[in-house]
């Protein structure tokens, strides 16, 4: 199977495949190149739900693949419908992407052309937000947005790669370290260099200004440009805006939810407790004493310096920017 892009060191995501769904294993990352192939609507359920595929780009791509699954196979699409967008509730590309391929005359066809076209969107986004860095620029990320949170190339990832970036310092991303797992992985790849650092550090980091900007992705972006991300995004956004340190949010506009007034109104997905008291099959809180896993946090749109989409940058406010994007027939969710 072909790359998305030409000599890239980084394999599909996720892709249709002699009628099954195949898919790089983000589990087992950074220490095993592993692909899962998904041939049942369940099969891929459960791979959404325990983040074998991952990031709102490519869960999009999942949810037409998934309704792609059902009507191979006969499925009831509605039940199947509801299942795929009950896995992952924040991300808002998931329904989108299953909303998209049952509108379809041919469902696989039409996720097929998501895959593609979602990389050579994020393609765009890439060039769109390298203009926004200055040479050599010395960028923090959190969680995961590069290719493996999309069908290909990435969307923060994306900008990173397209811009001449010095060093990119990377939030280790608790609990689950998507940053220290995913994000450390593609850069090592890319061979863009870049440090881990423990998500505590970053303040100190911002303070000592060894950061020229962040850079980040999204899940959902409501109508007034509140941003629901990896949860710890927020503090980092206030660090940022603390220090004078530019905060970028790369996404496509199929992120945009303009349903969503604002933040406020943005679901946010409760993970198992045992993801926080636990490292691995090791417990690391006592026994009697609760956890919370809320996996998503919102930032409020007047911490954002800019985002950057495939159709270009937009800045505050971004309620009219936003609307006026999505009324010009960019790629988005039903109105």
């Amino acid at each position: 199977m072909p790359s998305p892009v030409p000599d890239d060191p980084i394999p599909p995501t996720i892709a249709w495949l002699d009628g099954a769904v195949r898919m790089i294993d983000q589990r087992r990352l950074p220490g095993h190149l592993v692909f899962l192939h998904a041939s049942t609507v369940d099969e891929l359920c459960e791979a959404i739900r325990t983040l074998a595929v991952r990031g709102a780009p490519a869960l999009g791509v999942a949810g037409a693949m998934g309704v792609a699954l059902a009507a191979v196979a006969g499925d009831d699409l509605d039940e199947a419908s509801a299942r795929l967008v009950a896995t992952r509730p924040t991300a808002v590309n998931l329904a989108w992407g299953v909303a998209r391929a049952r509108a379809a005359d041919d469902p696989v066809a039409e996720a097929i052309a998501m895959a593609a076209e979602d990389v050579a969107r994020n393609r765009r986004i890439g060039a769109h937000g390298a203009a926004l860095l200055p040479a050599g620029a010395r960028v923090l990320t959190h969680c995961n947005a590069g290719a493996l949170a999309c069908a290909g190339f990435g969307t923060a990832l994306g900008v990173i790669r397209s811009a001449d970036v010095g060093h990119v310092w990377v939030d280790e991303t608790r609990p689950l370290l998507q940053g220290a797992r995913l994000t450390a992985w593609e850069l090592d790849r890319l061979g863009i260099p870049a440090t881990v650092i423990p998500d505590v550090r970053a303040g100190s980091l911002l303070a000592e200004g060894r950061v020229d900007c962040v850079v980040v992705g999204a899940d959902r972006i409501a109508a007034n440009g509140d941003v629901a991300n990896k949860v710890g995004t927020y503090p980092l956004a206030v660090l940022a805006r603390h220090h004078g340190v530019p905060f970028y949010v790369a996404a496509p506009t199929s992120t945009v939810d303009l349903r969503c007034p604002s933040g406020a109104d943005i679901p946010i997905e409760r993970r198992a407790g045992d993801e926080v008291s636990g490292l691995g099959a090791a417990r690391t809180t006592p026994a009697g004493v609760d956890s919370e896993n809320l996996a998503f946090d919102v930032t409020p749109a007047d911490l954002v310096t800019a985002i950057v989409t495939e159709e270009g940058i937009l800045t505050s406010p971004y309620a009219p920017a936003l609307r006026a994007l999505l009324e010009r027939g960019a790629t988005r969710p039903g109105r």
